[in-house]
């Protein structure tokens, strides 16, 4: 059939209808009245040029543009220039931190080296050969008799310029600044939190002055972004699992209102993560510089009663390195964990040496460089033998960084309620329980009016558990029922609410292994589907874990403990450190740019207007997790 003819049949059959409509207008049918065509608000194309992803650690910042391929990396820290000249200088503490001068510290370090020693031996090396055993004696004795070599006598590494006298200095400029000099050092963000103290500038408006100092520095420097120009983007901000409700409320009131950006996302650092990885599904474990977060997201959403924070990281792999290394001669006998420059040595030290491969056996020789302002380059020789393992496997047995009477490890609480939200879920759930109650109320009645057994019911079948669960959590009222547990805690009686709080009490004042916290937060998902998923996906994101051989190690002590039930469901179980071979510690900062560029972010953005007028209540109605 030519063009001709079918454009000839397709006006024919137009004509038929034609007529067809005509036939039923003269019969007085009447045609549905079609509504006018109403054009749906188009929604804003998002430039991704123009969205700023902020991801904020407790060592490193980490800041770019969405479209970047890698952002830009820093310090996390601040210098500011003392107003009053004769006051003695401060500096926030870097390696060093509260509980590790206790009488019984030690004690509990030489403990837990004893359980790594064992753990160590109980296992051969992969050709079936037992580990060549190295003492500490003798590696110390040889260390001892090390004397430097002098490499460069005039240093490269020089102290920050600080002729001009800046008000505050940034990052690694900060870093570099002469503790002769009038300075006092701020690290604004500890074990993932505001780093609120009692000492000089630990104040909560102090610490969102500097962050507000060190991100607006960041933007003008590295993104190349005039402040002024902050109204025409907008910014991601990735903030950890178990957050800070108040300190989060700041944190978008001071990128909103004070720094000018015109809207905002707030989202987690896990769920970023699964972005980032491509995964649809998995367990994430986020090992940073001072602490461990763990969480099992699905589907974008993050798990709440999986969340688990550990108060440990790779600055205490670093300080129990360090221990190690004096325990064996430590050939640079002037190292201090005060001293910046020998922090920063450390932290390169164990980067380079220290490993999670158990065929590594025997002394072997080393060496290092040190390159400090004002002195000249020295080189060391040195020997070591299983310090270089012992050291990352304190984080399975965290009893060996000797921390003793802080607390260890963080649950995700319940909210204390919000001045400014008038519907927190104190709210709702005071009206869920008033609703249970008149429903309850009416059941009763309508089953008096009923005969006994009508229908085969009876009367106490008038509330389902969990309506009866919600009006037992009100009589427990918040100090007994502040903590989110299990699923399934709704359900229980208060004595079982009770022992559960009792026994969650316990739990959070020890420190757990990296392994037993993986176990215990896989553990915490309702469905054995939703377990198997997390056991076959377990991600390891973050710089705390970056060992050689670490992906086998984990995985090996995750299959020797995991349940024998799930050991005969879960065909394989597997640690990923590397998805896509990208460097773990960018991958929530790339899941922050992906979620600039999906269509479901829309919904989520709150603007600098609606948060002027509405404020906290925004990140309930915005957030993509339960606020």
């Amino acid at each position: 059939m030519t063009q001709a003819e079918r454009e000839q049949e397709n006006g024919k059959e137009k004509e038929k209808e034609r007529e067809k409509e005509k036939e039923k207008e003269q019969r007085g049918v009447k045609r549905p009245i079609v509504p006018p065509v109403i054009p749906e608000p188009l929604q804003e194309q998002i430039q991704s040029n123009f969205v700023v992803v902020i991801h904020p650690g407790s060592k490193t910042l980490r800041i770019g543009r969405a479209t970047d391929t890698l952002p830009a990396t820093i310090p996390h820290v601040i210098a500011r220039r003392q107003k009053q000249s004769g006051l003695p200088r401060y500096e926030d503490p870097w390696l060093m931190r509260e509980g590790l001068n206790r009488p019984e510290s030690n004690e509990q370090r030489q403990n837990g080296l004893k359980m790594v020693d064992q753990a160590i031996w109980s296992k051969k090396m992969s050709n079936g050969v037992r580990r060549t055993p190295v003492s500490a004696e003798q590696a110390r004795s040889y260390n001892r008799q090390i004397r430097p070599a002098v490499l460069d006598t005039s240093p490269r590494v020089k102290w920050t310029n600080t002729t001009q006298h800046p008000e505050f200095l940034v990052g690694e400029e900060a870093l570099y600044v002469n503790p002769a000099d009038c300075y006092s050092v701020h690290w604004p963000i500890c074990r993932g939190q505001l780093n609120i103290h009692s000492g000089p500038a630990g104040s909560l408006t102090a610490v969102l002055a500097d962050l507000e100092a060190i991100w607006s520095h960041a933007i003008q420097k590295f993104l190349e972004i005039p402040l002024k120009d902050l109204k025409y983007y907008r910014c991601i901000l990735l903030i950890p699992d178990i957050y800070n409700r108040q300190h989060v409320k700041e944190l978008v009131n001071m990128l909103l209102v004070n720094m000018g950006f015109s809207a905002i996302v707030v989202h987690q650092e896990s769920v970023c993560a699964t972005f980032g990885s491509g995964l649809s599904s998995a367990c994430v474990v986020d090992v940073g510089d001072q602490k461990t977060s763990l969480c099992c997201v699905e589907d974008g959403v993050s798990h709440r009663n999986s969340r688990l924070c550990l108060a440990y990281g790779g600055s205490d792999v670093t300080r129990c390195f360090f221990w190690l290394l004096q325990r064996a001669g430590f050939p640079y006998r002037d190292c201090q964990l005060s001293n910046r420059m020998d922090c920063i040595l450390l932290q390169q030290l164990k980067e380079t040496f220290c490993h999670l491969d158990q065929d590594i056996s025997g002394l072997q020789e080393h060496e290092f460089r040190t390159r400090f302002p004002d002195s000249p380059a020295l080189l060391y020789q040195l020997r070591l033998g299983d310090e270089k393992l012992q050291a990352p496997m304190a984080l399975f047995y965290p009893a060996t960084f000797g921390i003793v009477g802080q607390k260890m490890t963080a649950l995700q609480h319940r909210s204390q309620g919000d001045p400014e939200d008038p519907h927190d879920e104190h709210y709702l759930l005071g009206t869920q329980s008033k609703q249970d109650q008149s429903s309850k109320a009416t059941a009763e009645r309508k089953a008096l009016a009923k005969p006994s057994g009508f229908d085969g019911e009876s009367c106490s079948q008038g509330t389902d558990p969990s309506e009866r669960g919600h009006a037992q959590d009100m009589e427990l009222g918040q100090a007994q029922g502040d903590c989110l547990l299990g699923g399934a805690d709704m359900e229980e009686p208060p004595s079982a609410l009770l022992s559960r709080k009792t026994a969650v009490t316990q739990f959070e004042g020890k420190a757990l292994g990296l392994d037993k916290a993986i176990l215990h937060s896989i553990d915490c998902c309702a469905s054995d589907e939703t377990k198997r998923k997390m056991y076959s996906s377990i991600l390891v994101v973050g710089g705390g874990l970056m060992f050689h051989r670490a992906q086998e190690f984990l995985q090996h002590r995750i299959l020797n403990k995991m349940p024998p039930s799930f050991r005969r469901v879960v065909e394989n179980v597997e640690v990923i450190t590397r998805p896509k071979d990208l460097d773990p510690r960018l991958i929530a900062w790339k899941g922050g740019a992906v979620l600039a560029c999906l269509d479901t972010t829309q919904e989520m953005w709150i603007y600098q207007r609606e948060w002027q007028r509405f404020g906290g209540r925004m990140l309930r109605e915005r957030a993509a997790f339960v606020w």
